[in-house]
């Protein structure tokens, strides 16, 4: 038996979809203010939108300070979001006024980027250095940002001859709630062509 779920008071089935797209990567994005102030923030709608050119995406729900800040200098920092940071993460997700560095509030180093004027975290093991692709979308009441990628950089003791290592560098992901997670059971396969995968009489 199934359950229907009724859209709350806003009309909105927000919180159960949340629960339900699951797990969710995180964008914790730095940004700098027109004042030069550096803001940083966990956005936990974010994804890749195009391979070639590599662009990233993040949804900001509503107008903060990260999708301000961007919108003024065309430039961010999207800083991997690794476990062993948890705590300062989730502090950086504080209501914290505009004129307060998350930086200084909650004990993280600057490091400078080598493409965009925003710093990157100097504990983050990795970061995606970006300029902002097109002007934010407005979708509802969110605006989905798009950033061309202008320079990645890794941890060494985080890669191999392939690239990153997923198991090394520990990601955390957003639930539903207030539920966090992290990396259970990993498998790797490769993709299965048709003309191995088609019964030999299916094949044109």
């Amino acid at each position: 038996m199934r359950t229907d779920i009724p859209a709350d008071r806003h009309g909105s089935f927000a919180r159960a979809v949340k629960s339900l797209v699951v797990p969710r990567p995180i964008a914790w994005v730095s940004s700098r203010s027109a004042t030069g102030v550096d803001n940083l923030a966990p956005h936990s709608f974010f994804t890749v939108a195009s391979s070639t050119p590599t662009i990233v995406q993040f949804v900001s729900v509503g107008e903060k300070d990260s999708l301000r800040n961007i919108r003024r200098t065309g430039e961010f920092v999207v800083n991997f979001a690794p476990a062993d940071l948890f705590e300062r993460i989730n502090a950086t997700s504080t209501d914290y006024p505009p004129e307060i560095s998350e930086f200084d509030a909650v004990g993280l180093t600057r490091e400078p980027s080598l493409t965009v004027g925003v710093p990157r975290v100097a504990e983050s093991p990795a970061a995606i250095e970006c300029r902002l692709h097109a002007q934010p979308l407005p979708i509802g009441d969110s605006f989905l940002v798009f950033g061309a990628v202008t320079h990645v950089v890794v941890d060494e003791e985080d890669m191999d001859e392939r690239g990153p290592l997923v198991r090394a560098l520990r990601p955390i992901a957003r639930l539903g709630r207030d539920e966090w997670g992290e990396l259970g059971r990993i498998r790797s396969t490769r993709r299965v062509p048709y003309r191995d995968a088609a019964p030999e009489a299916d094949l044109p």
